[in-house]
């Protein structure tokens, strides 16, 4: 009698005719119907996300072609006609082409201030070897853990110093310093992984350090400034303490703070038509500059995990 009859177990290969046969995976059935269901409950999961995040949009955008009348009729009901009055209203009567218009200046002239100046930080630290290098990442990085609710009057005080209190070069600067350490510590890692070679290979060329920076090193980590762009301008876009408590002149309002006015001076009457118009209006910048710039978001994840 053979071995594997003896001991009473399978043959690992069994011989034939046509050839060896491979062995059977023993828990292949167990592990496929784990698989499915993990898989499974991750798409119920998303599934429902979608439907938390879509379906306020949605609502919004709805409401915003209805009038108040309709809206408190009738909240979750299509709209009998596109009321588009509600936004030329939230854009002349309520002030929202004003708003929308510094909204765009402060947060243009602050994402470029910080994209400028935290890759140049985030390049300096990532590539050149210094006394006290590690003392200056850490304090940038602890200021990512420094509440905001704690600096906001500091920042009244060194601006009403500087005369730039209730203006928007002030709001600048605030959202400037406020968005400052994010970047430098996400672009401090893009630089760590670019190849020093190619630097080396253009001062061997004669390149000096600046057109060595901004000719060679920082179209390499674009994946990166596009990424940290994105995120920056949604953070620096929805801002409402720093506006707040910085600029109380009402000429010099951002969206959030003309909204917020909006809804509170009109007490009980608020024409909700107009304020959804309105939140229409401030999502749109918003999810314009999601898709423009979508495929370089993605390529920075994938290239960070590829890291």
């Amino acid at each position: 009698m053979s071995t594997h009859l003896q001991t009473g177990a399978p043959p690992a290969v069994e011989g034939g005719p046509s050839g060896p046969r491979r062995r059977q995976p023993t828990g292949g059935p167990k592990g496929s119907g784990a698989d499915r269901a993990v898989g499974a409950a991750s798409q119920g999961v998303l599934v429902l996300w979608t439907v938390l995040v879509i379906a306020p949009l949605l609502w919004t955008l709805m409401s915003s072609f209805k009038t108040t009348q309709e809206i408190f009729a009738s909240p979750f009901s299509l709209p009998t006609s596109l009321h588009l009055e509600n936004y030329v209203n939230a854009w002349t009567l309520a002030g929202i082409g004003r708003y929308f218009a510094n909204s765009v200046v402060v947060v243009t002239c602050a994402l470029v201030l910080t994209m400028v100046l935290g890759s140049m930080s985030a390049y300096v630290l990532a590539r050149f070897p210094f006394p006290g290098r590690g003392a200056v990442r850490t304090l940038i990085v602890a200021g990512l853990t420094f509440p905001v609710f704690l600096a906001v009057v500091p920042l009244f005080f060194i601006l009403q110093q500087a005369g730039l209190l209730n203006t928007l070069p002030g709001l600048v600067a605030a959202y400037t310093a406020y968005a400052y350490p994010f970047t430098v510590f996400f672009l401090v890692s893009f630089f760590e992984d670019l190849p020093h070679e190619v630097a080396e290979a253009a001062s061997i060329d004669g390149a000096g350090e600046w057109r060595t920076f901004f000719q060679v090193m920082l179209p390499m980590a674009r994946p990166g400034m596009a990424a940290v762009a994105i995120l920056n301008f949604v953070g620096l876009w929805n801002q409402f303490l720093l506006p707040v408590v910085l600029n109380s002149d009402q000429d010099s309002y951002v969206l959030t703070q003309g909204m917020a006015s909006f809804a509170s001076q009109a007490g009980y009457a608020v024409d909700f038509g107009a304020l959804f118009a309105g939140a229409v209006t401030t999502i749109v910048p918003v999810l314009v500059v999601y898709l423009v710039f979508q495929r370089r978001l993605q390529g920075s994840v994938s290239a960070g995990s590829v890291k």
